[in-house]
């Protein structure tokens, strides 16, 4: 407990080493989202014998699965803390991937066992791959490294979260380059070993530098960067909301539904990218050059509107986030004039950008930081049950009108709904 302790005695304060750490715990949370798990589907398909449709389908059953379970991580962050919650995750994401860099050894010893050779068996057991890789990945050790984070800093939560939301979004932005210069070098399998490896590396890290809310080292949030009077101020004055609590709020159910929505399109959009943009002419170069200006607006939105967070009214950034969700759809369902390829762009880029902001710092600022593993492990089920059907419903779409404008136009009248529901979504506090 003493080594531990030792913390308080630190010439500067811990917290900034928390934004170090913390950022790399998301970062390295990539081989368990989409854009470090899409990287592997076509060689993984392929070994598997699988085709494009039934790789996808055990991929959304899987991450489906995740997220029926995914609000018991946020039990074990507030019961637990976040040092062991991420140690276990990043163990967990490791022995994952390694076993799913079996996975194609795994089923064909099923096959032979029982001598009935069927796509079934690979489906199954990549989905129980996906699922793990979902679970402990993007699930629980995002989670739990963000609200690490967010446990260390009040007042300078925004701010905070701007310097990490752009380190992340940097790292994931790469991540699609490193991955494939593994896969290509080494094959899929011992990339997934590799990386394997690798995590066994960031779980040692996690052990040695993570740590649970301030208060427990005799600390408090933003350090020496609020006079004590303030900080004891600060903290006493908000309510300590309990999961059950906060989902009776409508606050906690329309910014919930906004990041679901974000969730739900992204990954649509992101997953038949090529489709998407082909089927009014683009292109596959054009398609893909669609993310680089994306990147750029989602984020000079995230620094900006991280750093006034902290200054104003989140409801004015959930209706900043709303309105960039219309002009994103109105120009997908647009998408065949050059203008909706620019609404497209810029909306994305926006709602995006505020996702990185009100995923992070709207819970601990309306519910408190006591229950804010269990509260934001509720919102994490929303948005990884909403990523897991976005791509089946944009598909949907497309085979039933030949067209992604339905689904386009169907998200903006479910955006109408949330604008109306969210006039009254004032901070509980």
């Amino acid at each position: 407990m003493t080594r531990l302790a030792s913390i308080n005695k630190w010439p500067f304060f811990y917290g900034f080493i928390i934004v170090l750490v913390g950022t790399i715990g998301v970062w390295v949370s990539v081989p368990g989202q989409t854009v470090g798990v899409s990287t592997f589907t076509d060689p993984v398909k392929e070994a598997l014998g699988l085709t494009r449709d039934q790789i996808s389908l055990a991929y959304a059953l899987g991450t489906i699965g995740s997220s029926l379970i995914l609000g018991i991580a946020g039990k074990w962050f507030d019961k637990y803390g976040a040092r062991k919650v991420s140690f276990y995750a990043a163990a967990g994401l490791a022995l994952s991937v390694a076993i799913a860099s079996q996975s194609a050894h795994v089923s064909d010893w099923i096959q032979s066992r029982i001598s009935y050779f069927t796509w079934v068996i690979p489906f199954i057991v990549i989905m129980l791959c996906f699922f793990m890789i979902r679970f402990s990945g993007q699930g629980v050790l995002t989670l739990s490294s963000r609200n690490m984070i967010m446990l260390w800093f009040e007042e300078y939560r925004g701010r905070v979260n701007a310097i990490s939301s752009v380190a992340v979004s940097l790292g994931f932005s790469i991540s699609p380059l490193w991955i494939d210069y593994l896969i290509e070098g080494y094959g899929w399998e011992h990339a997934w070993l590799w990386i394997g490896a690798g995590l066994v590396v960031m779980a040692l890290v996690i052990l040695i530098t993570f740590r649970d809310s301030p208060e427990k080292y005799d600390l408090k949030p933003d350090g020496n960067l609020l006079k004590k009077t303030s900080a004891k101020e600060s903290s006493s004055s908000i309510k300590q909301f309990t999961r059950k609590e906060a989902i009776k709020t409508r606050a906690f159910w329309m910014y919930g539904l906004m990041l679901a929505f974000n969730g739900y399109f992204v990954t649509g959009l992101t997953f038949h990218i090529v489709s998407v943009f082909g089927s009014v002419g683009y292109d596959k170069t054009q398609a893909l050059s669609f993310f680089l200006p994306m990147s750029v607006v989602s984020l000079v939105a995230s620094i900006i509107c991280n750093a006034v967070s902290d200054k104003i009214k989140l409801k004015k950034l959930l209706f900043a986030m709303i309105i960039a969700s219309m002009v994103c759809s109105i120009g997908l369902a647009l998408l065949s004039s050059g203008m909706g390829f620019y609404l497209l762009i810029g909306g994305v880029g926006i709602m995006s950008g505020l996702y990185a902001v009100l995923s992070s710092v709207t819970w601990p600022r309306f519910f408190g930081r006591k229950h804010l593993g269990a509260i934001s492990g509720v919102n994490m089920q929303m948005i990884v049950f909403s990523s897991a059907l976005g791509p089946y419903m944009f598909s949907l779409s497309y085979k039933l009108f030949d067209s992604y404008a339905p689904i386009a136009l169907a998200g903006l009248l479910g955006l109408v709904v949330i604008a109306i529901g969210s006039l009254k979504a004032d901070n509980p506090q």
